[in-house]
């Protein structure tokens, strides 16, 4: 019997969704660019889900979006929110299909009389003691992450929960990963190149602003960022 080189398991990796409100490919074309052209390094070959939602029933020509976006420099790996025939059309062009939902959560089934209690599970902090290096990504599932040390550029710091960083951050932050909107970044100097709180998400131009430089917080207030200072205890 040969020696086994390979497994298999599941795993989480941050995809980041595009939502396609008009079945406008040109258009997309032009703003998706405008976008990219912000921060290039940061989505160059970044993997992509086309959310279908807002365009459900339109015939849409998967052969051209997935080159445009290849074409973008990005990397489109499936489509969500599709109707059976769009899945079926997007599979043809080797598109998986993926389960998504923001907004939702499916119903618990419960029988007559039944009472089910959902009871939270606290997970201690992911702690790293040091600086995460270009290049390095951490990723702290169901908690909160805690940097003793700098984020450098090309860095990515990623928590279901709160991120802290007892240092500069220079790289790449997204609290609230798996849609906790109540969840914060905290640092001891912004310099980022990217913050993301529960899908939101600003770039270091957005960024160079009052607060740049300095001790700050970053949090979701009505569906945008905002960033206050940082006050000390």
């Amino acid at each position: 019997m040969s020696e086994q080189i390979f497994e298999l398991k599941g795993n989480l990796f941050t995809l980041s969704v595009l939502h396609v409100y008009q079945n406008d490919i040109p258009m997309l074309v032009k703003q998706l660019d405008e976008k990219i052209s912000q921060a290039p390094k940061f989505f160059y070959g970044a993997p992509i889900v086309i959310n279908l939602q807002s365009v459900a029933e339109q015939q849409i020509d998967f052969i051209k979006l997935k080159q445009v976006l290849i074409d973008l420099k990005l990397n489109p790996v499936g489509v969500c929110n599709g109707t059976e025939s769009q899945n079926t059309a997007a599979k043809e062009q080797m598109l998986s299909v993926l389960n998504y939902s923001q907004d939702t959560k499916p119903a618990a089934k419960v029988q007559t009389n039944t009472t089910v209690i959902e009871k939270e599970v606290y997970l201690p902090p992911q702690v790293i003691n040091g600086t995460v290096r270009g290049g390095q990504q951490v990723y702290a599932k169901n908690r909160d992450l805690i940097v003793h040390g700098a984020v450098s550029h090309g860095a990515e710091v990623i928590a279901d929960g709160n991120v802290h960083i007892y240092g500069p951050l220079r790289g790449r932050a997204i609290a609230g990963a798996q849609g906790y909107s109540d969840a914060q970044i905290f640092c001891q100097k912004l310099e980022a190149e990217l913050v993301s709180v529960n899908g939101n998400y600003w770039l270091s131009e957005s960024l160079q602003g009052e607060f740049w430089g300095q001790p700050a917080c970053v949090q979701l207030k009505q569906e945008s960022l905002e960033i206050t200072a940082l006050v000390k205890g």
